[in-house]
């Protein structure tokens, strides 16, 4: 039931001095918790050239065995100012026993993923394992997402490969991310 003097109807919209501990199932990924931002390239064979961008990434929870994901990127200049919006993504990663992880995530542009995959000690790799296209959305047929700690804990270098209209699964996207004071 919504309170309205507390402002906060559910148990995953608490104060972030309410926050809950994260679930016990977290504990694979929960290394990922917070903000990270930073640049880094990007290519493909039906881009006519490379491109530099700047990424944010969110991962949150709420107590449940289950990661809030969000992705966005600009393009970027030479000097690193945004000259344009590039990707944006939202979704889950549903962490299992063992650290496998189911990954749903959708984007605007009309394409919705389920992914699999697991977090180990060097990190986290994702696979396409369906795609789904709204009428109009870009052909893409598989993906593949790593996630890899740096050493200091406070960097993350991913990786992004793509498998789109009619080309085979490669390289697209890397960058490495820095995690955001307060996280």
């Amino acid at each position: 039931m919504f309170d309205r003097e507390r402002q906060h109807p559910y148990p995953d919209a608490l104060r972030p001095d309410e926050a809950p501990a994260p679930h016990p199932q977290l504990a694979p990924v929960s290394w990922l918790l917070g903000t990270w931002t930073g640049g880094g390239r990007g290519a493909y064979p039906t881009i006519a050239e490379e491109f530099a961008y700047e990424q944010e990434v969110i991962f949150s929870h709420d107590g449940r065995p289950f990661l809030r994901y969000e992705a966005r990127a600009w393009i970027v200049d030479a000097d690193g100012v945004p000259q344009r919006p590039a990707a944006r993504e939202s979704g889950w990663w549903r962490i299992q026993p063992g650290g496998r992880i189911e990954a749903l995530v959708t984007q605007p542009t009309g394409i919705a993923e389920i992914m699999v995959g697991a977090a180990t000690a060097e990190g986290v790799d994702l696979a396409t394992d369906h795609v789904a296209l709204t009428p109009t959305a870009k052909e893409v047929s598989a993906t593949r997402r790593r996630y890899t700690p740096g050493d200091d804990g406070e960097t993350l270098d991913f990786r992004h490969d793509l498998a789109a209209v009619g080309q085979t699964l490669q390289y697209h996207l890397s960058a490495t991310l820095r995690r955001e004071k307060g996280n």
